[in-house]
């Protein structure tokens, strides 16, 4: 089955540190991470489009980004990062799709699981800026954690006119084995159509040194009841996944995961949902409203 890889990331630190890794914990990630290292990985594992996603909130980051795009024909899309709160950032987003890559440029997306301010997401500015990636008819990425959820919920609901993906089922408590109130909340946000959910990033929220599928089953099914799977997607959060897992043992995880839907649903999850909400292969994006 042909896969879209919907969330990985790609890194040098020659060019740009990426200060979050920080600690004995995330100590293997202090490294490059280049575009050659993830195309042994796609190329060994069936992978033949992928959307690379941004990861510190400078702006000179998301231009390197859809340079790599551009001389890739693996990297069909690319979430950046642009401030939310500047008052042109419409002009900003005409800019960066004048830049050489600039085509590919899907979405963009800001670290709101950082912000002191729970409610960072529903500030008159914030949503501005949401009204205008729209516009622009690009997606949103939301990068939260489960406390930020019904915060979210309610920022979606000020914007249906915006496709939101939310990234890593906005990261439960799978290793303290708590369900609730995650489950109730995240089915609050399914609710509303205009938004996404990427099957991603649940091996480094579970025990990074003794999860199985099984740990990730009760999660992962509470997503594909509350989603379906033409609103969920596949991403194998490369390289931050190496920190519990391989990409193949990721790979491997989501298949175990997805393996009672039918061949048309399993094709959603793997390419068909990236590929619409992204606007891949030509496609508009917001395709899978």
């Amino acid at each position: 089955m042909p896969v879209v890889d919907a969330h990985h990331h790609l890194w040098d630190l020659r060019v740009r540190d990426q200060d979050w890794i920080t600690g004995p914990d995330v100590a293997v990630l202090r490294r490059d991470f280049l575009l050659g290292d993830y195309r042994a990985e796609a190329e060994a594992h069936g992978v033949r489009q992928s959307v690379v996603v941004q990861t510190v909130t400078v702006p000179g980051e998301t231009p390197e980004l859809l340079a790599l795009a551009a001389g890739s024909d693996l990297i069909a899309g690319v979430v950046g990062w642009a401030d939310l709160t500047d008052p042109g950032l419409a002009g900003r987003i005409a800019e960066l799709r004048g830049l050489p890559g600039g085509v590919e440029l899907v979405g963009l997306r800001h670290q709101v699981q950082n912000e002191p301010d729970p409610d960072w997401l529903s500030r008159p500015a914030v949503l501005r800026g949401l009204a205008a990636v729209a516009g622009a008819g690009l997606v949103y990425d939301l990068v939260i954690t489960a406390g930020e959820l019904a915060a979210a919920t309610r920022a979606v609901a000020a914007v249906p006119d915006l496709v939101f993906v939310l990234d890593h089922l906005a990261k439960p408590p799978i290793a303290a084995g708590r369900i609730e109130p995650w489950a109730q909340d995240l089915r609050r946000l399914a609710a509303l159509p205009n938004t996404v959910a990427k099957l991603s990033g649940l091996v480094t929220e579970a025990d990074w040194r003794h999860w199985t599928p099984a740990d990730l089953r009760p999660y992962a099914e509470v997503a594909l009841d509350a989603f379906g799977p033409a609103r969920l997607m596949f991403g194998s959060d490369w390289p931050v996944c190496t920190l519990a897992a391989s990409y193949g043992d990721v790979l491997a995880a989501a298949r175990d995961l997805t393996g009672t839907l039918s061949g048309a649903e399993r094709a959603a999850v793997f390419e068909g949902t990236a590929t619409s909400t992204y606007g891949l292969a030509g496609q508009p994006a917001g395709g899978s409203r």
